[in-house]
């Protein structure tokens, strides 16, 4: 059994846990969840996805500025690793049919918030053609790769696209 404890309220549920990650999908019935993958974007460096779709939402891993050719982080300063960043999310969206306007939420990761002006200045430009999604930025103690920013996603494709 699983003890689940919220507070000062202990509930034991008796539903076991799978001991395949990919059963334990947070999927309504019946709704698909599929793997999306680009050489558009850098592979992933871990076990993980660059992005899962469940149904019409979709959910993209945090991203730092790697250049998917090369694999190498970009240089230049905050602006041009938010950037690439943000090229690298654009292209995982694309890669599932999803633009900028589907993102609904952000996490922005900062290695020093001391660059919150430069780096939001390079993202908001991404979200020009409909309004910014809802976020949360914080500065992180350390990123992967040393980089300056990671960002990730979600998105959801409404009917009306």
């Amino acid at each position: 059994m699983l003890g689940l404890t919220l507070g000062a309220c202990t509930e034991e549920v008796d539903t076991p846990i799978p001991s395949d990650a990919d059963s334990f999908a947070p999927t309504a019935e019946g709704t698909e969840r599929s793997v999306v993958e680009t050489d558009s974007a850098p592979e992933a460096v871990g076990p993980y996805s660059q992005a899962i779709q469940v149904g019409t939402r979709l959910y993209l891993a945090g991203q730092v500025a790697l250049d998917p050719e090369t694999g190498e982080r970009v240089s230049g300063g905050i602006e041009e690793e938010t950037r690439q960043v943000m090229e690298n999310l654009g292209a995982v969206l694309e890669a599932a049919g999803f633009s900028f306007s589907d993102v609904v939420q952000a996490q922005v990761f900062l290695a020093d918030l001391d660059d919150f002006e430069a780096m939001n200045q390079v993202y908001g430009s991404y979200f020009q053609d409909a309004p910014p999604p809802a976020r949360a930025t914080i500065q992180a103690a350390a990123i992967p790769l040393d980089a300056l920013v990671e960002i990730m996603f979600i998105a959801e494709k409404s009917s009306t696209h």
